[in-house]
């Protein structure tokens, strides 16, 4: 790359992109790289306040920042995504189907740590679209030693920064507990607030039983449901320290494995995840889940459709960034809840 005055490069290479930006109108490139520069041109860049521009020499030690980014989109790119072609020296990866996004943080960090080139992704955890964005990649200046791009993939380590996982529309069971809704001394409010939340990712209730606070009839529907093909199982009421809540320990009796009673999300503190001994999910849900716009239950419902393990660390971890601050208007995901680093 030589940096030469703009009047003196008609016919030379131009080594970027050249980027025009009117206010209100457009943010495009006015030349590519590789064009080359013609009298006509010189108005036009110096339009655009390039006095100088860079022209290219080849340098066998050196890469441009296209091929710079396309290292870049290599070390990020997983399964179920697709690239952009590479404009103003950045690329970006696109999202094939609608999922679940996960990043590898602690390598990404890695990699934007050795400077002069960067990814910038979506918050790792959540769903994405098809179509949307999922992260950008470039180099700083406009060409890079060859030997920092592979330090950069060493720092990646040896899988795709990013992964996507496709969702999948289940087939599950609710348990209503509660002596007051069993009684009918109230309204059942919970069930159709799971309905209306899974029916957003196609999933459909299969079955659906009220019991009262006796545990043994709360495992029993659990087991049925269970052995009646129920993909997950969810348990409404009696989750707290009551005398009378006794859903934990009729989750318990199942034979399931406990991951976790109790999360640090606030709403949803006394949440229960536990998985059967084939692996299908069982969940405790808080009565949050029923009155609150957005609860523990939105985090974790994502990583459930898409067959990624809910552990114990991923909910120890939700506790920076687990606080809802309970907006008037609501505009998760776009907000912090949920997105602690």
């Amino acid at each position: 790359m030589k940096l030469m005055k703009t009047e003196d490069a008609v016919g030379q290479v131009l080594c970027h992109d050249i980027t025009q930006i009117i206010k209100g109108v457009t943010k495009d490139a006015v030349f590519c790289k590789g064009h080359i520069i013609t009298e006509e041109d010189i108005p036009v860049l110096l339009s655009v306040g390039k006095d100088n521009v860079y022209i290219w020499e080849n340098d066998e030690t050196m890469l441009h920042e296209d091929e710079a980014a396309d290292i870049l989109r290599a070390i990020c790119q997983g399964e179920h995504m697709h690239a952009s072609p590479a404009k103003e020296g950045k690329i970006e990866l696109i999202a094939d189907v609608d999922g679940l996004l996960l990043v590898d943080l602690e390598h990404l960090r890695a990699v934007n740590s050795l400077g002069e080139m960067m990814i910038a992704t979506r918050s790792s955890g959540f769903v994405v679209k098809k179509g949307d964005k999922l992260c950008g990649t470039r180099i700083i200046p406009l060409v890079i030693e060859k030997e920092k791009m592979e330090a950069a993939k060493q720092a990646a380590g040896d899988k795709p920064l990013l992964q996507l996982y496709p969702l999948k529309a289940k087939r599950y069971g609710v348990v209503t507990t509660g002596n007051e809704v069993y009684y009918g001394r109230i309204q059942d409010t919970f069930t159709p607030v799971i309905q209306e939340k899974l029916a957003e990712y196609g999933c459909e209730m299969v079955a659906h039983e009220v019991l009262n606070d006796d545990h043994e009839k709360i495992t029993a529907a659990i087991q049925k449901m269970l052995a009646e093909g129920c993909e997950m199982v969810f348990c409404t009421g009696g989750m707290s320290v009551d005398p009378d809540d006794k859903t934990p320990l009729a989750i318990k009796n199942t034979g399931a494995s406990i991951v976790s009673y109790g999360a640090p999300v606030l709403p949803g503190a006394m949440f229960l995840m536990a998985y059967a001994q084939d692996g299908r999910p069982i969940c405790g849900l808080p009565g949050c889940v029923m009155y609150a716009n957005r609860t523990i239950f939105d985090l974790v419902l994502p990583y459930l459709l898409a067959d990624v393990p809910v552990t114990a660390d991923y909910l120890a971890g939700l506790g920076n960034g687990g606080l809802c601050l309970n907006c008037k208007v609501c505009h998760f995901p776009n907000c912090g809840f949920g997105k602690g680093v």
